[in-house]
């Protein structure tokens, strides 16, 4: 049995969920014959911190005693805006040595400042994200995804999305089945691929100010498969089709065309992986018209066909297509 370990960093202000989550998902798979994680928790002088919600953690050592890990953690929280120098320094001292250095949440401040960002691809909190690019330019941010994982770095966007991360990682060490298993357990899917957006596409866009816009944005969610060309949601809103078009991006942040494309995208992988309905059919019901038009669509947004995203993530039997 190869036995992986696993130190997450404590601090005061600390997310309680950003250790937690991914803790329990290393134990859930830890129960499997074969699968072994030693967790273990540090804090700066061994002392109990205080999480954000006021949850107390009691830490196994000081993080001058604790062995290099394999995987080392390092969650988010409000501790992460004004963190102490020392646990910075010893970040920018330690974190090259693990085989994987994981954030979660904003924990990626902390791993910028200590250095070990720069020159990678990352991600973070939708909120922090901005923050983070200005204070460090060497660091390259990409907002959109829920996780990215660059080289031994991998890093995640907020809360939740740090189980989603260990899910991943626990599949990269012992398989699909025991991360399936394990988000069975936990009662959350294991179907968020790390390039999927932190948002939806209706809480992507602002919400139109004008009723005749906000209700363009109800109908195409709600009728994905209908004609959504900017002339027809033009003729719905009662404008012409260039002030529609302008309206609308200045009022919701984004164009007609790709809000469309992200409604029809995600009302298609909810099929996927909801239902057993066949490939040809969501095609239809989802306003692309064939398989292949589908195809390219999932091809370009998540990397992957339609085919591959309902077997990685959906375990309902599937009807011919």
């Amino acid at each position: 049995m190869k036995q992986r370990s696993v130190l997450v960093v404590l601090f005061d202000g600390i997310q309680s969920l950003d250790v937690t989550g991914p803790m329990e998902v290393f134990a859930g798979a830890s129960r499997f014959p074969g699968v072994s994680y030693d967790l273990r928790t540090a804090s700066l002088d061994g002392a109990p911190v205080r999480s954000s919600c006021g949850l107390a953690l009691v830490p196994d050592s000081g993080l001058a005693d604790a062995a290099t890990p394999h995987t080392l953690l390092v969650p988010g929280g409000q501790g992460t805006r004004d963190p102490a120098p020392a646990l910075v320094d010893w970040l920018r001292v330690h974190g090259p040595r693990p085989e994987r250095l994981v954030s979660v949440c904003s924990g990626a401040l902390l791993l910028a400042a200590a250095g070990q960002l720069d020159g990678h691809r990352v991600t973070t909190h939708w909120n922090v994200c901005e923050h983070l690019a200005r204070t460090y330019p060497a660091v390259e941010v990409d907002p959109e995804p829920i996780f990215v994982r660059d080289g031994r770095l991998a890093t995640s966007a907020g809360v939740t999305a740090g189980i989603d991360l260990a899910l991943a990682l626990v599949e990269e060490d012992h398989g699909r089945e025991v991360a399936l298993t394990v988000a069975r357990h936990l009662v959350v899917f294991l179907r968020r691929p790390g390039n999927q957006s932190q948002f939806s596409a209706q809480l992507t866009a602002q919400t139109a100010r004008r009723e005749p816009l906000r209700a363009v944005q109800h109908w195409i969610t709600e009728h994905p498969g209908e004609d959504l060309s900017v002339e027809s949601l033009a003729a719905r809103a009662r404008l012409s089709p260039r002030h529609f078009a302008r309206a609308f991006q200045a009022e919701t942040g984004m164009t007609p065309g790709r809000y469309v494309d992200r409604v029809r995208l995600e009302q298609a992988r909810r099929l996927l992986e909801d239902t057993t309905d066949g490939v040809t059919r969501i095609a239809r019901s989802c306003g692309y018209g064939t398989p292949e038009a589908m195809r390219r669509a999932f091809l370009k947004a998540v990397g992957t066909g339609p085919a591959e995203y309902r077997r990685r993530f959906s375990s309902r039997p599937v009807h011919p297509q």
